[in-house]
């Protein structure tokens, strides 16, 4: 048993997570690493919006599981992959929660993106 703190999100820290009506692709060295309709947006407190794919729309064989870890109070334990065809910048590029809190569940057999470690996120109508 983890002796991490669990906290809720609340007025003070707010999290939301809703999908995104719009179509989501990640791209790294030319190569389309995720393109999903089913994203979720989470918002966390006053930073940036975060998009979480679903693995079905992730191309996981270009990803490289990692040992790093890290760990929040609100999500739980994230797990990390790197995307070798990125090279150095990619490093721990992408992280997932496996088993997230029951306030953010609807984020498990999710993966998200650090922006700055990919060429783009980027964002299109669903349709086209």
């Amino acid at each position: 048993m983890s002796s991490e703190p669990i906290m809720v999100p609340g007025p003070d820290h707010p999290i939301t997570i809703e999908p995104n009506p719009k179509r989501v692709i990640v791209t790294v060295a030319g190569q389309v690493i995720a393109d999903s309709t089913d994203a979720l947006t989470l918002k966390e407190s006053k930073y940036p919006p975060v998009q979480y794919i679903p693995r079905k729309d992730v191309a996981m064989a270009l990803l490289q599981p990692t040992d790093h870890h890290t760990y929040c109070p609100y999500k739980g334990a994230a797990s990390y992959f790197s995307i070798p065809g990125g090279g150095d910048r990619s490093a721990n590029a992408v992280w997932s929660y496996e088993d997230p809190y029951p306030a953010v569940a609807a984020i498990g057999q999710h993966l998200a993106f650090y922006p700055d470690r990919v060429d783009g996120i980027r964002e299109e109508p669903a349709g086209g």
